[in-house]
C-alpha cells in the first residue's frame, strides 16, 4: 500500500518559516517526480514546487526565492522550506508522487495546514 505522509505544518507569524516533510512507503521515491501543492479555501490546487527525478527544479513564481524543495531518496522523504512566509502562503499542502511511462502511477498525501497569521 503506498502512503505519503506530510508533516510539519502549522500556525506561523508574517516573515517566520516552517519545514513540510513527506515520508512516502511502498514506493521508491526515487523513480518518481515529487512535488509540492497547496489549496487555499475556495482556489483551485496549484504547483508549489517540484523535484523531477533528474533535470531542473521548478518553483511557481510566487514562491520562488523564498521556498526551497529537496529530496533525500535514502529516506524516501521529500522536504518543503518555507521562509519569509506571507499570509497568502495559507492553505493546505499536499505532496505528490507522479511516474510516467511503465509502471505510470499518481499519488497524494492527505495534506497539512498552513496558516500564516498575526
Amino acid at each position: 500500500q503506498v502512503q505519503l505522509v506530510e508533516s510539519g505544518g502549522g500556525l506561523v507569524q508574517p516573515g517566520g518559516s516552517l519545514r513540510l516533510s513527506c515520508a512516502a512507503s511502498g514506493i521508491i521515491s526515487s523513480l518518481y517526480a515529487m512535488g509540492w501543492y497547496r489549496q487555499a479555501p475556495g482556489k483551485q490546487r496549484e504547483l508549489v514546487a517540484t523535484a523531477p527525478r533528474g533535470g531542473s527544479i521548478n518553483y511557481a513564481d510566487s514562491v520562488k526565492g523564498r521556498f526551497t524543495i529537496t529530496r533525500d531518496n535514502a529516506k524516501n522523504t521529500v522536504y518543503l522550506q518555507m521562509n519569509s512566509l506571507k499570509p497568502e502562503d495559507t492553505a493546505v499542502y499536499y505532496c505528490n508522487a507522479v511516474r510516467v511511462g511503465i509502471g505510470a502511477a499518481d499519488y497524494w498525501g492527505q495534506g497539512t495546514q498552513v496558516t500564516v497569521s498575526s
